[in-house]
């Protein structure tokens, strides 16, 4: 089973990788790069959660039984 939102998530962390080592050594115009790029990053992993959570939704698993998942306050 393939998840091209997975996909995109990896490919926006490893291209930050590089931008991110240069903001540990002080560059500051990486850092600004990288802060840009966890946005992004951040947006892309929001997604991948939704795809899950209607994967989920769409087989019926997870509802209830108390596995200490995101019942409740759901916030999409």
């Amino acid at each position: 089973m393939s998840m091209p939102e997975y996909e995109t998530l990896k490919q926006l962390v490893e291209a930050a990788a590089e931008d991110v080592a240069k903001a540990a050594g002080g560059n500051k115009a990486a850092g600004t790069r990288v802060r840009k790029s966890m946005q992004q990053i951040k947006s892309a992993a929001q997604d991948v959660r939704k795809k899950i959570l209607e994967g989920r939704d769409e087989t019926g698993g997870g509802g209830e039984g108390g596995d200490g998942g995101d019942e409740g306050g759901e916030k999409e």
